[in-house]
C-alpha cells in the first residue's frame, strides 16, 4: 500500500514531534492547502461559496473554539450562539465607529471582545461543572440574545433592529457589502481558518493544552500535580470564545451581511456547533473540520437526492435531516465517542499495517 512509514527516518526530536511526522501526511496537508489557496478561488461559483465553502469555513472556526473548551478542557458549553452574536455585534460596532481601519483588525478585535465576555461567563466554571455549567452557559446564551435585542445602542438605534455590514475592502478588493465577489468571501474566510487552525493545533499540543486535558480528565488530580485550575479553565474559555467570536464576526460581515440576533444566533446555533464536535470528534482539531463539513454538506446532499431526484416535499427532507443527525449523535455517543476523527485514525492505522491490520 502507499501509506507507509518505512524509510521515513527522524534524526532530531523536533522532527519526531512535528504536527505531521509521517511524510505522506505532510504531502497530503500541503496538497490540500495548495488546492484551497491556488485552485478553488479560480473555479468556485456563487452557489458553491454560499451553500458549502463559506459556511463550512466559518463553522469550522466555531467548532474549533467549542472543541477547545469542551473536547480539550471538559467544560460543557451551550452558549456558542450567544458568543457568536457577541463577535458579530462587536464587529458591527467597530466597523461603524472606525470605518478607516481594516476589516481584518475589526474581526480580530471582535474576537478579543468575545474572549473577554467568554472569560466573564466562564467564572462559574471555577465552582460548578457538568450539568450545572451547561445550564449556566445556556443562561448566558439567552441573556446575550436578550441584551442585543433590547438595547438599541448595539444596533445603532435602527428601527428594524437589524445590523447591516458596510462595504469594506482588503487590498482594494471588497470582502463585505453588496458588491463582494464569491472568491473574495471564500479567500478571507480561508485565511482566518488557516491561521486559527494552526494556532489551535499548537496551543493544544503545548503546555497550556496539556493543562486543559489534565483538567478534563481529572481536575482534582491535576490540581494536586500543580495545574492551576483557575488559569486552565479561564484560558480555555478565553481562547474558545476568541475563535467563536471570529466565526460570528465572519458570519455576520462576510457571509450574511445583515443579521437579526434572534434569528441568526439563537439556541439552535449553539446546538448545531455542539453537534459538529460530537459527530466530528471531541478533543480533535481534525474532528472539528470533519463535523463542520458533515453538517454543512448533509442538507445539500439531502436536497439533491430528496427534492431534486425523488421529488419529496422540502419539509419532509428537512425533518429527515434531523432524524439522520439525531441518529448519528446517538450512534457516535454509544459506539464511537471520538467521532469521525477516530474512524479516520483507525483507517490510517490499518493502512499503515496492511496486509496485517489488527
Amino acid at each position: 500500500m502507499f501509506y507507509r512509514e518505512a524509510g521515513d527516518f527522524k534524526t532530531t526530536y523536533v522532527e519526531d514531534s512535528q504536527t505531521f511526522p509521517i511524510r505522506f501526511d505532510r504531502y497530503r496537508y500541503y496538497f490540500v492547502l495548495l488546492v484551497g489557496f491556488a485552485v478553488l478561488p479560480f473555479i468556485v461559483n456563487d452557489y458553491w461559496v454560499n451553500a458549502i465553502l463559506v459556511p463550512f469555513l466559518i463553522y469550522s472556526i466555531a467548532a474549533i473554539g467549542l472543541n477547545i473548551l469542551t473536547g480539550y478542557c471538559g467544560q460543557v458549553s451551550l452558549g456558542t450562539g450567544g458568543f457568536m452574536a457577541v463577535g458579530a455585534y462587536a464587529c458591527y460596532k467597530l466597523m461603524t465607529a472606525f470605518p478607516d481601519i481594516s476589516i481584518v483588525i475589526h474581526i480580530l478585535l471582535a474576537g478579543g471582545v468575545t474572549a473577554a465576555v467568554g472569560t466573564l461567563f466562564g467564572l462559574p466554571s471555577l465552582r460548578i461543572k457538568g450539568f450545572y455549567l451547561a445550564v449556566a452557559t445556556l443562561a448566558a446564551q439567552f441573556f446575550l440574545v436578550w441584551l442585543f435585542n433590547r438595547v438599541p445602542w448595539f444596533y445603532n438605534y435602527s428601527a428594524s433592529g437589524q445590523i447591516n455590514a458596510p462595504e469594506r475592502t482588503v487590498f482594494g478588493v471588497p470582502v463585505t457589502g453588496a458588491s463582494v465577489e464569491p472568491w473574495a468571501m471564500y479567500m478571507i474566510c480561508l485565511v482566518f481558518v488557516f491561521v486559527c487552525g494552526v494556532l489551535a493545533r499548537n496551543l493544544t499540543r503545548g503546555s497550556i493544552g496539556r493543562e486543559w486535558m489534565a483538567i478534563r480528565d481529572m481536575d482534582i488530580a491535576a490540581e494536586i500535580i500543580g495545574v492551576n485550575p483557575l488559569r486552565a479553565k479561564l484560558t480555555a474559555f478565553a481562547v474558545s470564545s476568541f475563535f467563536v467570536g471570529i466565526s460570528g464576526a465572519l458570519f455576520f460581515s462576510v457571509y450574511l451581511g445583515a443579521v437579526e440576533v434572534g434569528e441568526a444566533f439563537g439556541i439552535q446555533k449553539s446546538f448545531i456547533v455542539l453537534f459538529m464536535i460530537i459527530i466530528g470528534g471531541l478533543g480533535s482539531i481534525f474532528g472539528s473540520f470533519a463535523g463542520a463539513a458533515f453538517l454543512v454538506v448533509l442538507p445539500v446532499v439531502l436536497k439533491l437526492i430528496g427534492v431534486d431526484l425523488l421529488g419529496w416535499p422540502t419539509d419532509i427532507v428537512a425533518h429527515f435531516q434531523l432524524v439522520i443527525v439525531g441518529g448519528l449523535i446517538i450512534m457516535f455517543l454509544i459506539l464511537e465517542p471520538h467521532g469521525l476523527a477516530q474512524l479516520w485514525r483507525v483507517a490510517k492505522e490499518k493502512l499503515r499495517l496492511w496486509p496485517f491490520p489488527h
